[in-house]
């Protein structure tokens, strides 16, 4: 049964019994897993696989390191590991491989091999606009698997489309590959190309390049090269793992020194183009919908990221005023997301920043619709009851009431009282 682990055999089996799969977990004491739709779902093979033994995900994950002592260092050294694998003719996977009790796990996340635009995405107008800057810093946010890339792929293929620069990405892994139009395209994978996104970057700044794509901005030191990249006449994209435009704020002013933290504010907000953040909601009927929060720059954001947060002004009041702008929060996208009946009332009450805003702004839609809010049952209007108006109530009586039986108290016998 050997012949069964042949790595190619068992992806050629995957990609045919179900081409729309997003990714594929290989657990030991699990059969071989494929998730759509966002849930998991076994596959069986013949013959049968119940659950995978720690043989088998280790000789599956020596075959995806194709000897490369690196990567094999990396997994050794921090439990895991990530690599790009390519099917030739079929499909190309990124790869992580990781330790889990002392055994290994995989996990494949399938990259489609087209480049989908700015349209086919379904992306608002406004994205078309970020591939016009000419220098900066655009950060795209999101949690593990919310489309962080595939955005930043659609921005890239607008700027391939429309201008002949040179682009440098540095990679962790290479994802999409993006043909010959009118830009030059030199993508770098780390491991491979070079040894950690900063020094990336620094050589970046030598290789004549008018943007740069770093896969994630992870240290300090990858903050510092890229706003020195920004300052310099660069357009820098990038990616982190942050809930909103805030928190990207905060997270990346948290990453200095308290005695740094003034200069790198000014930094910031000088360099600073946009943040858009990414949140994948349940759709109704299934599948997922991808709801965006946009925040540009502006006199009243640079001063937020220059002084700080306070009561009055904060990042989510600024984004939401500025909707005319083609901005918008979380909140506001959600909103239209359930006014066009993509998704229900409780995934939108749950995906939402501020849950007593999107409780009004769900009442307010209901009540443009005329559902009610409230389940009231029991009350009817007269002319509507096929029976009549039902008769008043006695008048309370002043008489003394009688008194009690002499058996009050006792119980009653459903039965003999019949």
């Amino acid at each position: 049964m050997l012949h069964l682990f042949h790595l190619e055999f068992i992806l050629d089996k995957l990609m045919n019994y179900a081409p729309e799969v997003s990714d594929i977990n290989m657990t030991v004491g699990h059969p071989i897993q494929v998730e759509t739709g966002g849930e998991l779902v076994p596959v069986y093979f013949e013959p049968e696989i119940r659950q995978l033994t720690a043989y088998q995900t280790e000789t599956l994950a020596l075959s995806l390191l194709r000897g490369n002592r690196q990567l094999i260092g990396t997994l050794l050294d921090t439990g895991a590991c990530d690599l790009s694998f390519n099917m030739e003719s079929k499909a190309r996977f990124r790869v992580n491989i990781f330790s889990q009790q002392g055994r290994y796990s995989i996990v494949m996340r399938k990259i489609e091999s087209y480049i989908k635009s700015i349209d086919d995405l379904g992306l608002p107008e406004i994205f078309k606009r970020l591939a016009k800057e000419k220098n900066g810093i655009i950060l795209v946010t999101g949690a593990t698997g919310t489309g962080k890339t595939t955005t930043l792929a659609s921005i890239l293929d607008e700027i391939n489309s429309s201008s002949a620069v040179h682009v440098v990405t540095l990679e962790d892994p290479v994802e999409f590959i993006h043909p010959a139009k009118l830009s030059t395209f030199n993508q770098r994978e780390l491991g491979q190309d070079f040894n950690s996104f900063s020094d990336g970057l620094r050589s970046a700044l030598r290789q004549a390049p008018k943007v740069i794509l770093v896969g994630e901005m992870r240290d300090r030191e990858t903050v510092e090269m890229a706003l020195s990249a920004a300052e310099t006449g660069h357009l820098v994209f990038s990616t982190l793992h942050t809930v909103d435009a805030g928190t990207t704020v905060n997270r990346i002013v948290g990453l200095f020194d308290s005695d740094e933290e003034k200069l790198i504010r000014v930094r910031l907000a000088d360099t600073l183009r946009w943040v858009v953040s990414q949140r994948l909601l349940p759709k109704i009927g299934g599948g997922r919908v991808a709801a965006l929060e946009i925040m540009g720059s502006s006199l009243l954001i640079k001063d937020i990221i220059t002084a700080g947060e306070d009561a009055e002004k904060t990042f989510y009041n600024s984004i939401a005023s500025l909707i005319s702008l083609g901005w918008q929060t979380f909140d506001q996208h959600i909103l239209e997301l359930f006014r066009a009946k993509l998704i229900a009332e409780d995934v939108a009450l749950t995906y939402s920043s501020k849950k007593t805003v999107m409780s009004r702004g769900i009442d307010t839609i209901k009540a443009e619709t005329g559902e009610s809010n409230y389940a009231v049952r029991g009350l009817a209007l007269e002319e509507d009851d096929p029976e009549g108006p039902a008769e008043p109530p006695p008048e309370p009586s002043l008489q003394q009431p009688p008194p009690p039986p002499a058996n009050a108290g006792q119980g009653v016998n459903i039965r003999s009282a019949k």
